[in-house]
């Protein structure tokens, strides 16, 4: 198809670049214009679609708008049609043209008038087909100059000249199983169906193959990495006593999620293929202690472990929680990160590697990797990921993360690896009481802050979803100006504030300080979102709290609770929708993050669950991460169907294509 270069660029911002993309450019939305009526019949309000010969079209020019005017009759009636400022009709549409309109039915100038419908000129070949008007009308995603009208007629063309040459790559039995609609038929039905119920039948098929697809595709991945062999085989029983002496040293009891994870973990490590593991937990699970277990492990074994994290803040968390445990027992423990930069003596190789992103930066310290340990890989690049695997000679490799995912995502979404879920708190961890605070409440939420701050010595978070104020979200609280309002409000409270902007030495400079508790309430961005731990801070008050997903609430609400004084969370909203105010109540009931994810996925979509943090997830087309039950069955037939794929050359052909794409969009 002929495309201009102006136009090749509009389509590529809707991710259109080959005639299988504009197939699988589905349709938003319908409009129904099935109901085909005589005008005669036609009733101020009705949606319809009219059959008629043009008896004449001219433009009306006026001073303020330009009005395109035709008169439309079938065999018993006329109607008078309208459009506005679209001079260019008249080229289109010529008196004696037999013409079909969509629309709705109105009044004009005292009669029945159709205005701006969609148009269609009613061809005189025997085969042809309406595809604006007459029917379900698909309604597609749009950017400038490129309408859904466009769309539909390029589709339309490539439909009828190449539908039969997409070969239907499914094996029998799964079209069988599951009832699907053969490829080409539902490559046609999604975009012109003859009701709702088909066109979901189309729709159901092609999002089987994208999860199908990408199930298969992270089965292969953990086959190739399972093929890899390593040198650094850990030996675990020869370093019991060490081991038992580390465990009951402890100063908390690991709970039985934990203690799972650890013998999953040291189960891959004393394998001769690497670990590639996902542990996965809500904030204050304890992950931490379970990787430090694994890392203490591998000094054991005379190998250094690396930490990455994607934020300063959390690096250095880490780095105290770890050098906690592990520096009275020998073990080195270094910190690097943009600020942070070790130095290093002639003899000294530190056995644990801290940091951000500048550890890729440095080969240094590496001689000796045998784990890498990623926390919230999904924040990190493909790139970075790969740079840090190759610090050592195929490591083990084990990634953390606190995102609520519903585990019947994350195993679609982290199929190449294995899982472990620590769905456990760890003992006398406080529950977080969660209110749901309206406009009006403000300001006597205020006024219990402040008694709580002063009767028990309490601390406050207060996170603002901006730095300053927006111009466009008036509205929306900024942490600046929240900062500036509230030492007005409560003039006997010591605030501080804390954003993106600050350098890192500001950033720790005002935690260390609201440590020390010289501050009683901290005015924030979600920066605290992660890697925090300020056990005097009992209250959280997130300001526009329904801008946030209930995912992103829950790993807030997480940095309070972490001592054992009583812990609240504060919703605060100036929304009054339904929905939102649905969302935010299930804060209170619900504290499990797996679980809260799963219903935002329901309320509201998975670009706004997951959102831009989520930047390393893959991106579905068709499917949606909130079909559960389509995840499954996609899964199932994939973990049955994988042993024998060699069975199935056109699926493996279709395999090699979608990786492929997926290995140039990364």
């Amino acid at each position: 198809m002929e495309r201009s270069g102006g136009s090749a660029q509009k389509l590529e911002k809707l991710g259109i670049f080959t005639l299988r993309d504009f197939l699988y450019h589905i349709p938003s939305r319908y409009e129904d214009y099935s109901i085909i009526s005589p005008i005669s019949a036609l009733q101020p309000g009705e949606i319809v679609t009219i059959r008629g010969t043009v008896i004449d079209i001219k433009n009306l020019f006026t001073k303020r708008i330009n009005i395109q005017k035709a008169l439309v009759a079938d065999e018993n009636a006329r109607i008078e049609v309208v459009w506005f400022n679209q001079p260019f009709l008249i080229r289109s549409i010529h008196k004696g043209s037999r013409i079909a309109l969509s629309g709705t039915v109105d009044v004009f100038g005292g009669g029945r008038a159709m205005k701006s419908p969609e148009y269609e000129i009613i061809s005189e070949a025997p085969d042809a087909q309406l595809i604006h008007t007459g029917r379900l009308v698909p309604i597609y995603p749009e950017t400038a100059r490129i309408s859904s009208k466009w769309l539909r007629r390029q589709i339309h063309t490539i439909l009828t000249k190449h539908a039969n040459d997409f070969t239907e790559y499914l094996p029998e039995h799964i079209l069988k199983n599951h009832q699907f609609l053969d490829l080409p038929q539902a490559l046609w039905k999604i975009h012109f169906p003859h009701s709702l119920e088909e066109a979901q039948k189309a729709k159901n098929r092609l999002a089987f193959d994208e999860l199908f697809l990408l199930n298969l595709a992270a089965h292969k991945r953990k086959e190739e990495w399972n093929a890899k062999k390593v040198g650094n085989r850990f030996f675990i029983a020869k370093f019991k006593k060490e081991i038992s002496a580390f465990w009951n040293s402890l100063p908390f009891t690991l709970t039985n999620a934990q203690q799972r994870a650890v013998k999953e973990i040291f189960k891959d490590i004393a394998s001769p293929k690497p670990m590639n593991r996902l542990l996965a937990g809500d904030v204050g699970s304890g992950k931490t202690v379970v990787g430090t277990i694994a890392m203490y492990l591998a000094f054991l074994n005379g190998f250094q472990s690396v930490l990455m994290a994607p934020t300063e803040i959390l690096a250095q968390q880490h780095y105290k929680t770890i050098s906690e445990l592990l520096t009275t027992l020998g073990v080195s423990v270094h910190l690097i990160t943009g600020s942070v930069k070790t130095k290093r003596g002639k003899q000294e190789k530190p056995d644990i590697l801290v940091g951000t992103h500048a550890l890729l930066a440095r080969n240094d310290h590496f001689e000796t990797v045998g784990l890498v340990i990623i926390d919230e890989q999904q924040r990190f690049g493909v790139e970075q990921r790969a740079l840090i695997r190759q610090k050592g000679e195929n490591p083990h490799f084990l990634t953390m993360t606190a995102t609520p995912i519903p585990r019947t995502v994350a195993l679609t979404l982290y199929g190449d690896l294995d899982l472990s879920f620590l769905d456990e708190m760890p003992k006398g961890r406080i529950r977080v009481k969660t209110w749901f605070v309206p406009e009006e409440k403000r300001k006597n939420a205020y006024a219990w802050i402040e008694k709580q701050i002063k009767t028990f010595q309490s601390q406050t978070f207060i996170i603002c979803p901006f730095i300053d104020r927006s111009e466009t979200m008036q509205s929306v609280k900024a942490a600046t100006k929240e900062f500036e309002y509230l030492k007005k409000e409560m003039p006997h409270v010591r605030f501080a504030l804390l954003h993106g902007r600050m350098s890192s030495k500001e950033k720790e400079s005002v935690l260390e300080a609201f440590r020390k508790k010289d501050a009683d309430i901290l005015v924030s961005t979600p920066v605290v979102e992660v890697g925090i731990d300020i056990p005097n801070a009992t209250i959280m008050v997130i300001e526009g709290a329904e801008r946030f997903g209930l995912a992103q609430l829950h790993q807030m609400r997480g940095r309070v609770g972490r001592g054992t004084k009583e812990s609240y969370c504060l919703l605060f909203t100036q929304s009054s929708s339904q929905i939102t105010i649905q969302r935010l109540k299930a804060m209170e009931e619900i504290h499990v993050g797996a679980r809260l994810a799963e219903l935002d996925l329901k309320l509201r979509g998975p670009g706004d669950v997951f959102g831009v943090l989520q930047h390393g997830m893959p991106s579905l087309k068709i499917a949606s991460f909130s079909d559960f039950g389509l995840i499954a069955k996609a899964r199932n037939e994939a973990e049955e169907l994988f042993p024998k794929l060699s069975s199935y050359p056109l699926l493996v052909e279709k395999l090699k294509e979608v990786t492929s794409e997926k290995v140039s969009a990364d």
